[in-house]
């Protein structure tokens, strides 16, 4: 299908986009990678009057590591973030979530922080982000606000974020060297939306777990933890996966995923408690990103 009529803007300085956003404020919308956009409008699930090309504004297509962290500007590419080596050991969670968004045609193109803004319950980036603890850095013409990722997703499709503002960089707090993660899912084919999905963290210093996160995905509007397994894993031992199997039995009988044509609300469950049980046996193995 044919995109909708619109106004195209390509603004050369953040201030420029800025200032377009606030004029046109909910009839504008970002373009950034297009991957998700594009196929929105196309099926006229969006419509909107202008987009705002910010492909050439300066400075947010880097990955900058400091003690602190790392951030991810907003024209940083799925395919750059998977090249990445000081991504792959600032932030091993986000790296590791890669090979898993789309095809390799897609995360030429997409970017890191469309795919957040995008919002959709079933891609990686927002689970990883909220697994990890990430903060989004929103700018509009009035100024710029950090939201934390656990205050991001509002719903399905939808953000925090305001119709003048861009999400100009995402910031991952500092790797801690004790901490192991991965991502797995379960997808019809590789590259496809999961099903269920899972960004999993621990961090285990001295071989006992001090700290979990279980950020899923594809069950809900938005990423969902489960407190109460990740609660449960805390003083177990690295290895016992005994403790492993009851926290993928608690996730299970937690989780309230949603069905749809592609799946019923108990298979998603099924798939929730087996995808705990493969992530946390994969970080016991080492076989998780390294610490």
């Amino acid at each position: 299908m044919k995109n909708p009529p619109f106004t195209y803007h390509r603004p050369e300085t953040l201030a420029e986009a800025l200032a377009l956003l606030a004029e046109h404020g909910d009839e504008a919308k970002i373009l950034a990678g297009g991957q998700s956009l594009l196929p929105v409008m196309a099926l006229r699930l969006g419509r909107p009057e202008h987009l705002v090309d910010i492909n050439r504004l300066p400075d947010l297509d880097a990955i900058n590591v400091s003690d602190g962290g790392v951030s991810i500007g907003a024209l940083v590419r799925h395919a750059t973030a998977e090249r990445s080596d000081a991504l792959a050991t600032a932030a091993p969670l986000v790296h590791a979530a890669m090979p898993y968004i789309g095809h390799r045609a897609i995360r030429s193109q997409g970017t890191v922080c469309g795919s957040i803004a995008h919002a959709d319950p079933a891609a990686e980036m927002p689970a990883v982000c909220l697994a990890a603890g990430a903060t989004m850095v929103a700018a509009s013409a009035e100024g710029s606000r950090e939201i934390a990722a656990a205050d991001f997703g509002e719903g399905y499709l939808t953000t925090a974020l305001q119709p003048t503002e861009i999400l100009t960089e995402v910031r991952f707090p500092a790797w801690s060297p004790t901490a192991r993660g991965t991502v797995v899912e379960v997808a019809r084919r590789h590259g496809d939306y999961a099903l269920v999905g899972l960004a999993c963290m621990i961090d285990a210093p001295g071989g006992t777990i001090a700290s979990a996160a279980l950020s899923f995905f594809g069950v809900a509007n938005t990423p969902v933890r489960i407190a109460e397994a990740e609660a449960f894993l805390v003083g177990k031992a690295i290895d016992d996966t005994d403790a492993f199997a009851a926290a993928g039995d608690r996730v299970a009988a937690t989780i309230d995923p949603s069905a749809d044509v592609h799946a019923t609300s108990n298979y998603r469950k099924h798939l929730a408690g087996v995808l705990t049980r493969k992530g946390l046996a994969e970080l016991s193995a080492n076989q998780g990103v390294p610490a």
